[in-house]
């Protein structure tokens, strides 16, 4: 690991969009590269994602689907099938037009979502209801050419996994639709302690091709929203556009019923904006890559001496699975490395002092709120896992003193309006789900989307927001990153 540069982070009050910049580049999560609008991974960021990726994919399997992977390039001819797909995503589509010295006889896309590919090799594999349903996944990487990019959160190319199924029944891709989702909120809530809030989006907001699509928002430490995970219930739109037709039970020509869902980068983003602070990350450990950081601070002339003694001890009786790193860099006074590992967002910092290990004791410092404990040093690694988990716990309930510290209800666009004029909030407030009274909500503060349509609060008669009807649902309302 290389020192940190002695810049201060722009702290989080006075410009929230540069604390977030200088975060990910002092901490080495990631950073610009000569292509416009593309990032580089950096190694320390990278086993961020792994470690999220691992555990996002140990659902994926157990939920009984299995990976797969596939082409990069689409054809143009595969890509225009789906009208309603081709049209959400013509903006961002990136071309292929020359191989070698060559013009291609047919244009390729670069990979923006593979729905169309897939559809078209699964044209050719489903014949009867006994080939369903089919259960798939691939992690890889995508291109969109995006306007305006941001580190993690929207760069042209980015990487995620996409989910693509396929059933019999309309409610049994529902319930796919429902359990993927679920994995996803598990994913964000007990992995990288950020609390959701689950709904279906308004047609407006849905991906392009779906009947409907679910997602999962969560609270970013400034108060906007963050879509996390999305999952979308295709009907047969793709599998009729493909002609992906089967036999059914009673020897009919069917068409079979569609998913889609899909987890990127951008959640490593909103893990940095929902619990970083002006001194740097805040990682959950279950997805840090160091867990545990030993900092040994020995005395002049007592190299390898009682202070080396102890932290080899730590490192040797560490439990299997925890993610244990002793700083052993010469030069580099104490403080230093403290305000190095703090930036990284290291869980538990335990600090090996000479003066300390006379009494047998270590200092255990806390991350998420620097709570400190001198503890034995006798049995304190057997101690670690514990520890972990209560700075896990931690995180989790101070992201949702948060969200419940910045969840306002709402009745009418008047109230919408006030709600906001302070800081930005989530709102949630009857809403009927009509295309006028969105624009209405749009309208009324600037930068305002309907988020989801909460799957966990029903109206119970109350009036629509916008136009007074009787509302359907309750709609939650943020400016979203």
């Amino acid at each position: 690991m290389a020192k940190a540069s002695s810049k201060q982070i722009t702290p989080k009050s006075e410009d929230f969009d540069r604390w977030y910049v200088d975060v990910i580049r002092r901490a080495e999560l990631a950073d610009y590269t000569p292509v416009a609008g593309c990032m580089v991974i950096r190694p320390y960021g990278f086993a961020l994602w792994e470690n999220t990726q691992r555990a996002l994919d140990d659902m994926i399997k157990r939920t009984g689907h299995q990976n797969m992977q596939f082409p990069l390039f689409i054809p143009e001819s595969l890509l225009v099938k789906e009208a309603e797909h081709v049209e959400g995503f013509a903006p961002e589509v990136a071309w292929v037009t020359q191989g070698g010295s060559e013009q291609l006889h047919e244009r390729l896309a670069v990979r923006p979502t593979s729905e169309t590919i897939i559809c078209e090799l699964y044209r050719k594999w489903i014949h009867s209801w006994r080939d369903l349903p089919v259960l798939i996944n691939q992690w890889a990487n995508v291109v969109r050419w995006e306007k305006r990019t941001r580190l993690f959160l929207r760069t042209t190319e980015f990487w995620w996994q996409e989910g693509h199924t396929f059933h019999e029944t309309w409610e049994q891709a529902r319930d796919e639709v429902d359990t993927m989702l679920g994995c996803y909120r598990e994913l964000a809530e007990e992995w990288l302690a950020m609390p959701v809030i689950a709904g279906r989006k308004t047609a407006s907001e849905k991906f392009a091709g779906a009947e409907y699509t679910l997602s999962i928002e969560a609270m970013m430490s400034d108060g906007w929203a963050l879509q996390t995970g999305t999952s979308h219930h295709l009907g047969q739109n793709f599998t009729r556009a493909y002609d992906i037709s089967y036999s059914g039970r009673d020897n009919t020509l069917l068409f079979p019923f569609q998913t889609s869902w899909g987890l990127s980068t951008r959640i490593i983003g909103g893990v940095i904006m929902a619990h970083g602070d002006d001194a740097g990350l805040i990682l959950p450990p279950r997805v840090a890559p160091v867990q545990v950081i030993v900092v040994p601070i020995a005395q002049s002339g007592d190299a390898g001496g009682p202070v080396e003694e102890a932290a080899v001890r730590l490192e040797r009786e560490a439990p299997s699975g925890v993610r244990l790193r002793v700083d052993r860099r010469d030069g580099i006074r104490p403080g230093e490395k403290y305000a190095d590992w703090e930036l990284r967002g290291v869980p538990l910092r335990v600090v090996v002092g000479a003066r300390d290990l006379a009494e047998g004791r270590v200092t255990v410092v806390r991350r998420v709120d620097g709570e400190q404990q001198q503890l034995p040093l006798e049995g304190v690694a057997a101690r670690l896992p514990g520890m972990l988990d209560e700075a896990q716990a931690a995180i989790r309930a101070r992201a949702q003193r948060l969200l419940d510290e910045r969840s306002v209800e709402v009745t009418d666009l008047d109230g919408l309006r006030q709600a906001f004029e302070v800081q930005p909030v989530f709102a949630s407030g009857p809403f009927c789900d009509s295309p006028e009274c969105e624009l209405a909500v749009k309208q009324a503060v600037h930068a305002l989307t309907v988020r989801v349509l909460r799957a966990d609060r029903r109206p119970d008669g109350a009036p629509c927001l916008g136009c007074g009807r009787p509302a359907d649902h309750v709609a939650l309302f943020a400016r979203a990153y």
